[in-house]
């Protein structure tokens, strides 16, 4: 009553024809569909409070786990630098050397990203507020092997290098990138604001081997199937593998958008905290060919983002390395290297 009706045709296909059913949807009288849908994507958390894995301005959970080893972590390195004694040498830039680590936000160090993303697990598990689970995470009615799990295995938390044998184990069997294990951290972390728990030693590897199975498929060029990681782990079924798979996409609400903005808020606290804790990227001297590959880089994401913003009929500002007078050649800011 007072809808619109909806209908639907059918045929029996004539060989070599495909058979389309248009459908229209039922709708309330005088509500407008089409532009004005919102998509998932910009749906807001039902107690008003900002998504860190989705809104670039907020703060993500871990980081706010770990304010405390943040900060105790960068006051020890300042005492460190004020004793000359116990300072260690540290490498800086000049005019003529440029030292700078192997990891950008677009290709990250593999090693390094993975280790830090286990660190900020490690964290979410240490300063958990809340001890609320859901059973398709609980390891002992889902146990990762026949072994079973010990009686107090949800009294302990894991320690970190726990924690990154277990990630790195996953990453190096299905060669997973660095992308993806940032992407896993940022579904992790949507899961624990979506569904209000929090992630502990009961539920620590189903949480984080979920994130990291939907990652891999989201985000990976060539995907890894839920078969190949019943070859890693040994003991699980494929039906358990799809089933923490289904549940985990239902409490993300079927929102695997990730923003570039909220990659890259992900990526610099995940470095913020490796230097806190002593993780550090390790630095090289600038060659001539990393500068050429690093320029190529960077020249082929400014051609992306270029044709974005005339595709949205956004105006681009042009740098000086872009401006050409006259025929002569576009240019350069010219570098001394060693």
């Amino acid at each position: 009553m007072g809808n619109k009706t909806s209908c639907c045709s059918y045929s029996s296909p004539q060989p070599g024809h495909r058979v389309v059913i248009p459908i229209v949807e039922t709708l309330p009288e005088g509500e407008v569909s089409g532009s004005n849908l919102q998509h998932i994507s910009e749906r807001e958390t039902d107690d008003g409070e900002a998504d860190p894995s989705q809104d670039p301005m907020a703060k993500t959970i871990f980081i706010e786990r770990s304010k405390t080893a943040i900060e105790n972590g960068m006051i020890r390195r300042r005492s460190q630098h004020q004793i000359a004694d116990v300072r260690t040498l540290k490498k800086s830039s000049s005019c003529s050397t440029i030292y700078l680590d192997d990891s950008t936000v677009s290709q990250p160090n593999l090693k390094n990203t993975v280790k830090c993303v286990a660190l900020a697990i490690y964290y979410h598990i240490k300063n958990r507020t809340s001890q609320r689970e859901i059973d398709i995470f609980d390891e002992e009615l889902h146990p990762l092997s026949n072994d079973g799990v010990a009686i107090d295995f949800d009294k302990h938390d894991p320690e970190h290098r726990q924690i990154y044998k277990f990630v790195r184990t996953l990453f190096n069997a299905a060669q997973l990138t660095a992308e993806c294990a940032i992407i896993t951290l940022v579904y992790l972390e949507r899961l624990l604001t979506y569904a209000e728990l929090d992630i502990q030693p009961s539920n620590w590897k189903r949480i984080v081997l979920g994130a990291i199975l939907l990652a891999s498929k989201v985000w990976d060029d060539q995907a890894v199937w839920n078969v190949d990681y019943c070859q890693i782990l040994k003991d699980i079924t494929v039906k358990s593998m799809n089933e923490l798979e289904r549940q985990f996409l239902e409490l993300l609400q079927f929102n695997i958008n990730v923003p570039s903005s909220v990659y890259a808020k992900y990526y610099f606290d995940l470095r913020t905290l490796a230097e806190a804790n002593d993780l550090t990227f390790p630095s090289e001297p600038l060659s001539k060919e990393r500068a050429q590959k690093l320029e190529a880089m960077s020249r082929v994401m400014e051609d992306k983002y270029t044709a974005e913003a005339i595709k949205n009929g956004l105006k681009k500002w042009s740098s000086l390395d872009n401006i050409s007078n006259g025929g002569i050649a576009a240019r350069r800011s010219v570098a001394i290297l060693s």
